[in-house]
Parts: C-alpha cells; structure tokens; sequence
C-alpha cells in the first residue's frame, strides 16, 4: 500500500472514531481509561456498579484496588473534571477526606511546628508513587532512574523525586516506618510495606 493511501486511511479511521466516540482521544492515561471502560461496561450491564473487592482482575488489571483507590480524596483532586464527572456517572464519588492524626516524630516539636523534614520527604515521595501508580499501574515495577515531578508545600513549581531511589532507600529503612506509613505504601502496591 502507497504511504499517501496509508495516511489518508489512518486520517479517516481517526475522523470517524472521533465523532462516534467520546473516548476516542482522551487527554488521560491509557491505563486509566481501561480501568474505567471495564466499570463502566458492568454499570452498563447490571444498571448498577456491583461490589468490588480490592484484588479483583479481570483482563490482568486489578479492577477492584483501582475502583476504591479512586474513591479517596486525594486521588480524586489529582483527576481532570471531566474524569471526576465520569466517576460520578459511575457512583464512585470522593469520600471526606478523613482528619490526619500526625505521626509522633524523634524531635519535639512544639506547638505552631509543622511535620519534620523526614515527615515531609515521605509525603513527597508517596506522592510521586501515587502518581506513578495511577499513570502506570500497580503492576509496573519503578525503575531507579525514574524521577516523577510533585507539588511540594510552599514551592511554586513543581519539585522533582527520584521515585526509584526512594523506594530502596524506603524499603531498606522500612524497619523505621510507622504503621501507617506501612498502610499507605502497601495500599499504593508496595507488596514489601
């Protein structure tokens, strides 16, 4: 086939997709329009989204973590509107986001003192990783070299994490890990945590 008849094929593949269907060429991750598509099938099938727990698959991806992951607050702020319109669609709307108990650190702190640095480097971190799951998948292992760009507290622009060498450096010091920094890490996929 000649490259022009090639080219003008895929444009009119595009063309038609785009007017029949709305998630032809989300501004999305991939990842994340798959996980949707298959709840939105089983609302389109049942009526209603059934009860799933977390751990269940269906085509590899773990439909059931994705589907209460996206019920929680904060990864709800983190989607486009349009996206939080779809989980709405769905019923999986934002649950309140529950009061954090800070954690007891090492060094006193008094009142009006914020979370220690060490607090703060956590927070970035799981951050990053929660970006990183919801763009790549649980499923996907990070690699060292991978940096992942964050909104950090009191900085105008957004501060880059070397995800993968946080990771081990968590991992070799999860020993030092409170329980619920244990909880969020396991909840993000860290089988380790």
């Amino acid at each position: 086939m000649h490259v022009n008849a090639i080219n003008k094929a895929l444009i009119h593949r595009k063309e038609i997709g785009a007017r029949g269907n709305k998630d032809w060429n989300c501004p999305w991750p991939l990842n994340w329009q798959r996980h949707y598509r298959v709840l939105a099938d089983l609302v389109d099938a049942d009526g209603a989204l059934p009860y799933i727990a977390s751990g269940v698959t269906f085509d590899g991806d773990d439909i059931g973590t994705w589907r209460w992951q996206h019920q929680k607050a904060g990864v709800q702020a983190q989607l486009l509107p349009e996206q939080r319109e779809r989980l709405a669609e769905l019923g999986i709307k934002a649950a309140e986001p529950v009061p954090a108990v800070p954690a007891p650190s090492r060094t006193a702190t008094g009142p009006g003192k914020g979370p220690s640095k060490a607090q703060q480097a956590f927070e970035r971190g799981l951050g990053a990783l929660a970006q990183w799951v919801e763009r790549e998948g649980a499923d996907r292992p990070v690699p060292r070299g991978a940096v992942v760009q964050v909104e950090a507290d009191g900085a105008r622009e957004p501060v880059p994490v070397r995800l993968g060498v946080w990771i081990s450096n968590t991992k070799s010091r999860r020993d030092r890990l409170n329980t619920d920094q244990l909880a969020a890490l396991a909840e993000l996929g860290m089988s380790w945590a």
